[in-house]
C-alpha cells in the first residue's frame, strides 16, 4: 500500500512574523495566510492571480461590509428584541459606518500590512476602514461565519458596541439640519465656492444658506464631507430650534 505524505512548505522568516502578527490580531490561527496578505495589498501594486484577475483588497472589502453587517445584524435582532426594523438598521448603520470603521482601522494598527506603490501619506482616511473590511472578509473565507462571528465580537461590539450612547449619536448631521428644514417649511442651499487653500490635496468650500442667509461654512477633501461640516456647524448654532423637532 502506498502512503501519500502531504507535504508543507516551511513558512519565510517574513511570513512566520506576519502568521504571528495575524494571529495575535485575531486572537485565533489563521489558516490560509495568502488571503491575509491579499486584504491588505492595494490596487496601486497591480498584481494579478493565477487567473489573470486584480490581487488586491478590492473584493475581500466587498464580502467583508457584507459579512461585517449580517454579524451586527444577527447580534442587534438578539440584543434588542423590542427593536422594530428601522430603528435596527439605523443601530447598524452608526455601528458600521464610515467613521467608526476608519476608527476601528487605526486603532489596530492596520496600516503597518499595507503593500502599496503609494506614499502613505497619499493615503486618503477611508483606507483604514477599507482595510478592516477587507480583513473581515478574508477571515470568512479562512476560517467562516463562526470565526468571523468570533473576531467582530472581539475587535468591535465588546469594546465599542454601547447601546445607550448609539440611541444618541447623530451620524449625519446634514440628513438632521435637512429634516430639521424640511419639517419647519425653512429654505436652504449648499453652494460650493472656490477653495482658495494651498494644499496639496484638492479641498472643497461649501456656504449653507438658511432662508437665504449664510449660517455656515464647511471645508474638506470632497464636496460631501464639506457640507456635513458646515451642517454641523449649522446644527450647534441652532441646536435649541433643532433639538425641538
Amino acid at each position: 500500500m502506498n502512503f501519500i505524505r502531504k507535504i508543507i512548505k516551511p513558512l519565510s522568516k517574513k511570513d512566520e512574523q506576519f502568521y504571528g502578527e495575524i494571529k495575535l490580531l485575531l486572537g485565533f490561527n489563521p489558516h490560509n495566510l495568502n488571503l491575509y496578505h491579499k486584504a491588505f495589498v492595494h490596487r496601486s501594486i497591480k498584481e494579478l492571480d493565477r487567473s489573470g484577475n486584480p490581487r488586491n483588497y478590492e473584493r475581500l472589502e466587498f464580502l467583508g461590509d457584507a459579512m461585517l453587517g449580517a454579524v451586527i445584524a444577527s447580534y442587534l435582532f438578539k440584543k434588542v428584541p423590542s427593536g422594530n426594523e428601522g430603528y435596527l438598521t439605523q443601530m447598524r448603520s452608526k455601528i458600521v459606518s464610515r467613521e467608526h470603521l476608519n476608527e476601528l482601522g487605526r486603532d489596530l494598527n492596520l496600516i503597518r500590512f499595507v503593500k502599496s506603490n503609494v506614499s502613505r501619506s497619499k493615503f486618503g482616511e477611508n483606507i483604514n476602514g477599507n482595510i478592516f473590511e477587507a480583513l473581515v472578509g478574508a477571515i470568512y473565507l479562512d476560517r467562516g461565519y463562526k470565526y468571523c462571528k468570533k473576531f467582530v465580537s472581539k475587535a468591535v461590539i465588546k469594546p465599542y458596541v454601547d447601546i445607550a450612547k448609539l440611541e444618541g449619536k447623530v451620524t449625519s448631521y446634514k440628513s438632521l439640519f435637512i429634516e430639521w428644514c424640511q419639517k419647519e417649511k425653512k429654505s436652504f442651499v449648499f453652494e460650493v465656492y472656490d477653495d482658495t487653500g494651498g494644499d496639496s490635496v484638492r479641498h472643497f468650500s461649501v456656504k449653507l444658506f438658511l432662508e437665504d442667509k449664510i449660517i455656515a461654512k464647511g471645508r474638506a477633501t470632497s464636496k460631501k464631507k464639506a457640507e456635513e461640516v458646515a451642517a454641523k456647524r449649522a446644527y450647534f448654532a441652532n441646536q435649541n430650534e433643532i433639538s425641538k423637532k
